[in-house]
Formats: structure tokens, sequence, C-alpha cells
């Protein structure tokens, strides 16, 4: 009757190290099942960092980008100064900084006398040369902190700070100066352009569509006024 209960205490003692044997490797399941996530999970979070410095990148190249084309439409792209819009984009914000700090400033319209002359008798390519050479005439003339800007066809504009009339219209009579006294060769001949300037005055009070109305309305008063002037001439030989 002994060797029965020796072989029922041999079966539970192997019974409950199977049971041991049967928790060790569920622990060991579990534990792989648990370690598994993490392990998956690192490639994860690389991969969302990568995705997030391409992105980073694209939206810096797409911002650059932008940046070109918004420079492109407000310049000129024959004579790389602002052109009308770029101009006017200058002259509003010159305007809101004068009405903020009460600063002053002038607007001057220029138009070039004898351009479609040029353009009629050599060619617009000589029209173009002409329009570089005022252009870069008006660009020497004036400070780093204002602006010249082409508003189309033969007509400049000038933004130009802290000036008194005085000045301004002194200023006005140098740009046209300068301009008269360029002179070119085309086909043998030698010709001479000409320029009109008028004037406005910006203060805190001023409105841009207003003060170009003004510069321009004074322009062709000046304009008309040279057309009798005899030293103005297209074409001499």
């Amino acid at each position: 009757m002994k060797k029965p209960k020796r072989a029922g205490a041999a079966k539970a003692k192997k019974g409950r190290k199977t049971s041991a044997s049967r928790s060790k490797a569920a622990s060991r399941r579990l534990a792989k099942r648990s370690a598994k996530p993490a392990r998956r999970g690192a490639p994860a979070a690389d991969d969302t960092r990568a995705t997030i410095r391409g992105l980073r990148s694209k939206l810096k190249e797409a911002e650059r980008r932008v940046a070109e084309l918004e420079a492109a439409a407000d310049t000129d792209f024959l004579l790389e100064i602002p052109n009308r819009r770029g101009f006017e984009r200058e002259l509003a914000r010159a305007i809101a900084y004068m009405k903020r700090y009460r600063a002053s400033g002038a607007l001057i319209v220029l138009d070039v006398d004898r351009l479609k002359p040029i353009n009629d008798s050599f060619g617009h390519a000589a029209g173009d040369e002409v329009l570089k050479a005022i252009a870069a005439t008006l660009t020497r003339q004036v400070r780093a902190s204002d602006v010249v800007g082409r508003l189309g066809g033969d007509e400049f504009a000038l933004l130009l700070w802290n000036l008194s009339e005085t000045d301004a219209k002194a200023k006005a009579a140098t740009f046209e100066q300068a301009i008269d006294e360029l002179s070119f060769a085309f086909r043998g001949q030698r010709v001479t352009a000409g320029a009109s300037a008028g004037v406005a005055l910006l203060g805190a009070q001023s409105d841009a569509g207003r003060a170009l109305e003004e510069a321009d309305a004074a322009m062709y008063v000046r304009k008309a006024h040279r057309r009798h002037e005899p030293r103005i001439r297209l074409v001499s030989n």
C-alpha cells in the first residue's frame, strides 16, 4: 500500500515541475511579446523623424521659391529695379512709416522725353539701352534708403526720404540735367533723350494713389514747358 503513495507523490512532484516549467515558458513568451513592440517602435520613430526632417526641408525650399517668385513679380526684368507693383508697395510702406513716425519725403515721377522716336528710328534694342542708362544714372544719384522704380514704358518714379519742397525740386532738376547729358550712338548718329520730372511731397497725411497722380500731373506740366527748350534734341549729325 506504501508503493502507490510513493507513485502518487512522484506524480504530484512531476506535475509540480511540469506546471513550473509551463509557467516559466509562459513568462518567457510574455516577455518576448512585451519586447517585440519596443523593437518595432524604434524603427517607426526613426521613420517619423526622417519624414519630419524631409517635410521641413521641402517647406524651407518652398518658402525660398515663393520669396524668389514674389521678388520677380515686383522687379522689372529689363532694368532690375522695382516695377510699378513693387514701387507702389514700397511707396505704401513708406507712407505708413511716415504716418507713424511723422517723417517726410518726396515722390518724383520722371518721363523720358524722346524714347518713342528712338524706338521708331533705331529699334527697341536702342530704346532698351537708353532705359538702362537712365536707370543706372538715377540709381547712382540717390541714397541707399531711396527707391528708384519703373512705372512702365518710359516712366520712372523715385521715392526720396527727408526732403523739403525746395530740395525735392532741386533734386528733380538734377535728375533732368543728368539725363539730358546722356548721349548715345546708333547707326553712326548721336542721340539724346532728355526727361521731364514732376514732384509731390510726402508726409503723414499722404495717400499713395493721390501722390502718384499729383507727381504725374506735375510731370506733364513740366514736359509741356520743356518742349520749347532748344537744347533738347533727338538726333544730331
